[in-house]
């Protein structure tokens, strides 16, 4: 992805980390997406069962953290860019952009504790994105989905959580999950991450003059690889549909590249398909 160029947002929090380099060891590759399973898709802090990640280039954490942090700001930026054109042309209305929290390490949103082992996500209480800058790593070496526009692809959805919120969708879907079973809340939340899918593939066509060769597959591989189905296989269990809260791998990249050949907020209505 070429940033060169891109101004930093001005919308990005950065908070300290717990310093040091990464732990070595740890979990094996099964156990890691297994623990990761439980932590992304329930919000339980498991931080303490994860072993750290190396970086790539060998950097000391607090010049990796400085680079992703970067990175992280020129995408948010994309994003902001993206959503301040989309909202007025399409919806009528003025798009107001999140905050990104960049950290190392843990720290407290406005819906709890946020760790790397929860993964990236979306807070509505305060508005904010949260990141642990090493994600990256893991996403590259443990779950095998690297390359700048993949990691440019998980800051799009979670800013795209933002847009639903903005849109008084997650409001709505939060009602109505209270009144829901487990496996509907479950059903109610796969089409809410489904349809954010969609809006980040508008994000990444409004940036083609950005993207280079092989970043449109880097986000494809990427929704695939965290795909509720993939995961369950990879940490040894047969995948159960009830328990899905994001989507099958299929689901996941389809509704990206729907978003991305469109380029219409209206396509990404997961909640009037009949199919997913």
């Amino acid at each position: 992805m070429r940033l060169k160029g891109i101004r930093r947002s001005r919308n990005v929090e950065v908070r300290g980390g717990r310093g040091g380099g990464a732990r070595k060891g740890g979990l094996g590759i099964v156990g890691v997406i297994a623990v990761l399973a439980i932590g992304y898709f329930t919000g339980i802090d498991v931080s303490s069962l994860v072993g750290g990640t190396q970086n790539q280039s060998g950097a000391p954490a607090s010049q990796a953290d400085s680079a992703a942090t970067q990175f992280s700001a020129q995408v948010l930026t994309t994003t902001e860019d993206v959503w301040g054109n989309i909202f007025p042309e399409q919806l009528g209305r003025t798009y107001e952009p999140p905050k990104l929290v960049v950290f190392s390490g843990v720290t407290q949103s406005g819906c709890g504790g946020a760790s790397g082992a929860t993964g990236p996500f979306y807070c509505p209480a305060d508005e904010k994105a949260y990141l642990d800058t090493q994600f990256f790593d893991m996403l590259a070496q443990r779950m095998g989905a690297g390359g700048d526009f993949a990691a440019a692809y998980v800051i799009a959805h979670e800013v795209a959580h933002h847009v639903q919120n903005q849109l008084g969708i997650l409001p709505k879907v939060d009602a109505l999950r209270r009144r829901s079973s487990e496996a509907e809340a479950n059903a109610l939340t796969v089409r809410l991450e489904l349809m954010a899918d969609c809006l980040s593939g508008i994000w990444a066509m409004n940036v083609k003059g950005l993207m280079e060769r092989g970043d449109l597959d880097e986000a494809l591989n990427a929704a695939r690889k965290i795909g509720d189905d993939y995961l369950q296989k990879q940490a040894g269990r047969a995948p159960q549909p009830h328990t899905f809260t994001h989507g099958t791998s299929a689901q996941r990249s389809g509704w990206f590249q729907r978003g991305y050949d469109s380029g219409q907020v209206g396509q990404c209505d997961t909640f009037a398909a009949d199919r997913l």
